[in-house]
């Protein structure tokens, strides 16, 4: 007896950040199953699917941040618990689609009796059932050797560039710090632009406080852009945007990946010289962080080009042209 199987995507999206998940869609021509997500009095999380997964390949959809009274933490154990439910339900394939991974800059031991607490919750997402991952702008690509599975490390730089290029043609790509000099250099060899550093130093023994130092590079009378993954409390990007001001740059603007935007990160770049910033949607930006500086672009149909080549089982290199892993 012959039995030929049919392949079924299903959707399934957390709560921190459904309409992201909802463009996804969209962009698949797909609908969102639902998870029938609820809280119990004491804060406990209950799911359960409202369709059959079992034989399906499934792509279970959370950024790890908080939203709408909700932590980062509760973001992650309801990503755990909809995985889960999904391996319990007979699915065949749990892909976790983390546009933002949670704790990624928790990496490395930098000081004594530090945990990796990126690797923890690597373990914990392989542990509750997830047999792959697909994520945007990882702060360290290392992270993904912390996974015993596939990963799909997907990046927005195409979204970004495509911004910049309407910025004119004389531009400066600043790196904010040395750590961030070869995705600062990628981005400045695509566009043809010239590249330049700040010097930093974080203040030693108090966290989210960061001097910018100096200036390496020609920024007099030009456009520069400042580009890192993430933006969190703004102290780097705010700090490297007056070291260009200082130096007679023209206009400084800064592109992001992930925007944090932890207090008091608006009020500085409300204040800062900082013409625009522009971060992608893996991150919701909540009502009262949205002002007119801020500039937000879609990462949908790229996360959607991934997951439509995961389930035919078509190469992910291909939509960026292998340059992504560069």
């Amino acid at each position: 007896m012959e039995i030929i199987t049919k392949k079924r995507l299903h959707l399934i999206s957390g709560r921190s950040n459904l309409p992201l998940a909802r463009e996804i869609a969209d962009c698949l021509g797909v609908g969102l199953d639902n998870p029938n997500l609820a809280d119990f009095a004491n804060g406990e999380i209950h799911c359960r699917f409202g369709d059959s997964v079992r034989g399906g390949d499934v792509f279970i959809i959370q950024s790890h941040s908080g939203a709408d009274g909700r932590t980062i933490n509760d973001a992650i154990m309801e990503q755990l618990i909809m995985v889960d439910a999904a391996k319990r339900a007979s699915a065949k394939r749990i892909t976790v689609v983390c546009p933002f991974y949670g704790y990624a800059r928790q990496d490395r031991k930098a000081e004594g009796r530090e945990p990796i607490t990126a690797r923890m919750l690597a373990n914990m997402l392989i542990a509750a059932g997830a047999g792959r991952m697909v994520s945007v702008d990882l702060h360290s690509g290392q992270i993904q050797g912390f996974f015993d599975k596939p990963v799909d490390h997907l990046t927005a730089m195409p979204v970004l560039i495509d911004y910049m290029r309407g910025l004119g043609d004389d531009l400066v790509i600043v790196s904010p710090d040395a750590g961030r000099v070869k995705v600062a250099e990628r981005y400045a060899n695509d566009l043809h632009a010239d590249l330049a550093i700040v010097h930093k130093r974080r203040v030693k023994g108090q966290k989210n406080m960061v001097e910018a130092k100096d200036v390496v590079g020609e920024v007099d009378g030009r456009t520069c852009v400042l580009i890192d993954d993430m933006i969190d409390t703004g102290g780097t990007i705010v700090a490297a945007a007056e070291q260009l001001a200082e130096r007679g740059a023209k206009a400084v603007y800064a592109c992001t990946t992930h925007g944090l935007f932890s207090d008091p990160a608006i009020d500085r770049i409300k204040n800062s010289v900082i013409e625009k910033v522009v971060m992608t949607n893996t991150l919701p930006l909540p009502p009262e962080k949205q002002i007119d500086k801020i500039e937000v672009l879609s990462v949908a149909p790229i996360i959607a080009s991934a997951i439509d080549a995961v389930f035919e089982d078509t190469s992910v290199s291909e939509i960026f042209g292998g340059k992504h892993l560069s």
